[in-house]
């Protein structure tokens, strides 16, 4: 099985002797030649570089990210990864040929470009191994290849360390000395070389690559070897980005200003995490006397632009102020954050209030009745529950309340008292309220008087038209002109008609008719009107 070999140096200086095969230029990114042939190569040797160019034909900026060869035996001599072509630029790379068995090698170059929809350009290449002849002789070649174009860190949290390694193979057939390792960009260092070192032919060396941000953001860097090797000096591209969490909760401090002693008051708060790495927060503490957390469990991971929620309450035990922290321990640079925490314990004040204070009625004829409605408010602190509602006074009744009743603070519940008097005078009474409040029991003064009842009543007189009538009817109406509904329950014999079914305040409108003896009714009489005071 043959592992694929990238080998990323700078363009030595190598003949080409290799043939161009025309291909046709058109937009995106073009690679001539189409194939390489390498002919007949003596195995454990290496042939003569042939060069394939890369060619941005479009206008747009294009990126050779990556090369890669499908077979070992056929190696890429490049610059560093990635390159930028503008438009109608072009970059230049050689491929050499190193079989290691006497067969025919046929395999391809894939070069990967930043391009969308067509981001990779290949090229065919062959090749045959052949065995030396008996006291042949085989020139000298020294080529070093490692084995990476590029090494990718990633996403490292600053602050943090992470590491590759790299390995140099000398590929030719003789020794190369590897005499100096230089490296660039912030955060990369390079070790494992302390001196210079020389490797025989098909021998590997490794070093190792870190990666230590100090700051956030995308870093790049380069990796150079400088030998004797004539792709001296091979460099290979960096890239890593440094991630950092932040933290930041919301609200920043929390004041619960006053409870009452023995009530919990709560307040909801998020930790967020606007940072580029995920946040942990490792330990929560909290210290001051009435003050609790819940939801928080550490550890908790919250990722990048994400947030979590938890609840901070306050029961304070004694009145007074008081004070305290939460401190959440995470993995960013800073200090463990610190979250001020406040309030204030009041004593309970049990205090309740009656709207309006008292009731009356004012007159109200004996036999009909008055409602108004009383408020009972809590305009204390602290609960208040209601045991009793007691009702005196001739005529006076309470409805609209379920006892007990608990009323927290603010809260307010409503009943009814009716006065219905039965007696004509003044009266009087009172609801008793009974409950735990400190103003208990609360009194409300009722006041009203019974007045005796008004009786009307409409006399109606009327002439008959003929002497032989045998009764008479009386109608009465809301409207002028009716409709009108019969008022007598049986026939009048009089020509006169009292109505005492009439209320204060109203309008009627009358009409009478006449009844023969065989039964037959008049049409109605002219109509006339009363007014009731």
């Amino acid at each position: 099985m043959y592992k694929t070999r990238l080998v990323c140096l700078f363009l030595g200086l190598l003949f080409v002797r290799s043939v161009f095969l025309a291909v046709p230029i058109q937009a995106g990114v073009g690679v001539k030649p189409a194939s390489l042939g390498f002919g007949s190569v003596t195995v454990n040797t290496t042939s003569s570089a042939a060069t394939v160019v890369l060619t941005n034909n479009g206008g747009q900026t294009v990126s050779i990210l990556q090369v890669s060869s499908s077979l070992p035996e056929f190696i890429v001599i490049s610059p560093a990864m990635p390159i930028t072509l503008g438009p109608h630029g072009s970059a230049t790379f050689q491929v050499v040929f190193r079989p290691d068995a006497a067969i025919t090698f046929n395999g391809s170059i894939v070069f990967s470009t930043s391009r969308m929809n067509g981001g990779a350009q290949s090229i065919s290449v062959s090749g045959t191994g052949t065995t030396a002849s008996s006291g042949s002789s085989t020139s000298q070649s020294y080529l070093l290849s490692a084995s990476a174009s590029s090494l990718n860190f990633g996403n490292t949290l600053v602050g943090s360390s992470a590491s590759q390694a790299i390995a140099l193979t000398n590929i030719g057939t003789a020794s190369v000395n590897l005499s100096q390792v230089a490296i660039t960009g912030a955060g990369f260092t390079v070790s494992g070389l302390t001196g210079a070192v020389t490797l025989a032919a098909g021998q590997s060396f490794s070093l190792t690559v870190s990666f230590a941000p100090a700051t956030a953001g995308i870093a790049t860097g380069s990796l150079s070897f400088v030998s004797s090797a004539t792709n001296s000096p091979a460099t290979i591209s960096l890239y890593g980005n440094g991630v950092q969490p932040q933290i930041s909760v919301s609200p920043a401090s929390v004041s619960f200003g006053n409870v009452t002693v023995g009530v919990t008051n709560t307040q909801m708060l998020a930790i967020s995490n606007p940072g580029t790495a995920t946040l942990s927060v490792t330990q929560a503490s909290l210290v001051g006397t009435g003050f609790s957390f819940s939801g928080l469990t550490p550890p908790l991971s919250v990722p990048p632009g994400g947030s979590s929620a938890f609840t901070v309450s306050f029961t304070p035990a004694s009145a007074g102020s008081l004070s305290g922290n939460l401190t959440l321990v995470n993995n960013t640079l800073n200090p463990p954050l610190v979250l001020a925490l406040a309030g204030t314990g009041v004593s309970p004040v049990a205090q309740l209030s009656a709207s309006p204070a008292s009731l009356s009625f004012g007159s109200i004829t004996t036999g009909a009745s008055g409602t108004q409605s009383v408020t009972l408010a809590n305009t204390g602190n602290s609960n208040v529950s209601v045991s009793q509602i007691n009702i005196s006074g001739a005529g006076f009744s309470a409805t609209g309340f379920a006892l007990p009743v608990t009323l927290a603070a603010g809260q307010s519940t409503s009943f009814s008292v009716t006065f219905a008097p039965t007696t004509t005078g003044s009266l009087s009474g009172s609801v008793t309220v009974t409950s735990n409040a400190t103003n208990s029991p609360l009194a409300i003064s009722l006041s009203g008087s019974g007045a005796a009842a008004v009786s009307h009543s409409v006399t109606l007189n009327w002439t008959p038209s003929t002497s032989s009538y045998a009764g008479f009817n009386v109608y009465r109406g809301a409207l002028s002109g009716g409709p009108y509904t019969k008022v007598n329950s049986a026939f009048i014999s009089a020509t006169s008609f009292i109505d005492t079914s009439v209320t204060s305040g109203q309008t009627y409108y009358y009409v009478a008719t006449e009844v023969d003896s065989t039964g037959a009714e008049s049409v109605y009489s002219s109509e006339v009107i009363a007014t009731i005071p």
